[in-house]
């Protein structure tokens, strides 16, 4: 169970003036942390001032790099064991952050998990459905796959730094890195409040991105949950097409044949991923 002094709070900010002064002091008096991190991403208002007069350590980025390379400094920098991070437009209730951090040592990794009433009805239908396919393709029931507020263990941050782009993408990425290594993960509920500003973040854009994130891990970790299901959309593509042909014209063409070996060919390269997953694994 994490202790306050083991945790680092570490904040990536970007044109924050507004809610960092106020958020950085509200973390302050939540608990008596390690210290209070603010990553400032190149900002061109008063954040960096803001966030040290209310007490704040801040590194500073010399050019804007992205949320998820704000986190990665956040990690590499961090001075305590476990590390929690949230976002700088005050939309996390730092109330929340004991119960986000005590679990940390049970467990390897653990989410603030937002309902759905504290969502746009876009974000919130675009996040369900990111959430059921990335439950089915880890096997794990996901409460909130892309919520900033989250704890880990810095050391096992450290093991899938690689892994993170310097986008919007980081905790996406993360959650699905941590579940596919095996680590422990879990999801407490939050609350979450109106942010500061306008959000960086674009449906069809980053959606998309969300996406190619979610199907980039599994394929890393468990290629079969991939390539098997699309081995078997084309074998049944193929026998149906086929039979259907078979039944009308007395003969197999030759699009069912090449979707028959399409299937195995998807198969095979999705046995040898898989393979390949394993013995990096085993490293």
């Amino acid at each position: 169970m994490a202790e306050p002094a083991s945790v680092s709070v570490v904040i990536p900010a970007y044109n924050e003036e507004d809610a960092i002064g106020g958020l950085v002091a509200e973390v302050r008096r939540a608990g008596a942390w390690r210290e209070v991190l603010v990553v400032d991403d190149a900002s061109t208002d008063r954040t960096v001032e803001r966030a040290e007069a209310a007490g704040a350590r801040v590194v500073r980025h010399p050019y804007n790099k992205g949320n998820g390379a704000a986190v990665k400094t956040g990690v590499r920098e961090a001075r305590a064991d476990v590390v929690l991070f949230m976002d700088g437009d005050g939309q996390h209730d730092p109330a929340d952050i004991p119960r986000i951090v005590t679990p940390v040592g049970i467990y390897d990794m653990v989410i603030g998990a937002r309902a759905a009433t504290d969502q746009a009805p876009v974000r919130a239908l675009g996040n369900a459905v990111f959430n059921r396919l990335a439950s089915w393709l880890t096997g794990r029931p996901i409460g909130d796959l892309t919520s900033g507020f989250r704890a880990a263990r810095r050391d096992r941050l450290l093991e899938v730094l690689p892994l993170l782009p310097n986008g919007f993408s980081y905790p996406t990425t993360s959650c699905l890195a941590f579940l596919k290594a095996g680590h422990n993960v879990t999801f407490v509920s939050v609350t979450a409040r109106a942010g500061t500003g306008r959000s960086k973040i674009r449906v069809a854009r980053d959606g998309v991105r969300f996406l190619l994130i979610i199907l980039k891990i599994v394929t890393l970790y468990s290629p079969l949950k991939i390539f098997f299901p699309l081995s078997v959309a084309s074998l049944l593509l193929g026998l149906a097409y086929g039979v259907w042909n078979v039944v009308l014209f007395g003969k197999i063409p030759m699009g069912s044949a090449l979707l028959i070996q399409l299937a195995v060919v998807v198969f095979l390269f999705g046995l040898i991923s898989e393979q390949i997953a394993a013995g990096q694994e085993r490293k």
